[in-house]
């Protein structure tokens, strides 16, 4: 395992980016789950988890809500390393890691 770029300033940044990307994602995903569900012409105080809501509509709400979440997650989590690696020079170090770990278990 390689040191390369290993800092506790370089840590606190990726954990930073990493924690702020997460947060905009969850943000970012409630704004859009709100707008799809509105233009299907559902009501927006849908809660899937009280059963006077039918079963279809508390599935598909879910399906939505995870379907969005995942994607912008991914999505602004490959934003965050892709930042951080053009200014750092290397990926994140838990990402190495996991690159790494990888590696030997496909060797």
């Amino acid at each position: 395992m390689t040191n390369e770029g290993t800092t506790a300033v370089g840590n606190m940044v990726w954990k930073l980016l990493g924690t702020g990307s997460a947060i905009l994602a969850g943000i970012v995903a409630n704004k859009v789950i709100t707008v799809v569900w509105k233009k299907a012409g559902k009501d927006t105080e849908i809660d899937p988890t009280n059963p006077d809501t039918s079963l279809g509509e508390a599935i598909a709400y879910a399906a939505l809500a995870g379907i969005a979440v995942g994607l912008a997650r991914t999505m602004t989590t490959r934003q965050a390393a892709a930042i951080y690696q053009r200014s750092a020079g290397h990926l994140p170090k838990p990402m190495r890691e996991d690159l790494e770990e990888e590696l030997e278990l496909n060797s």
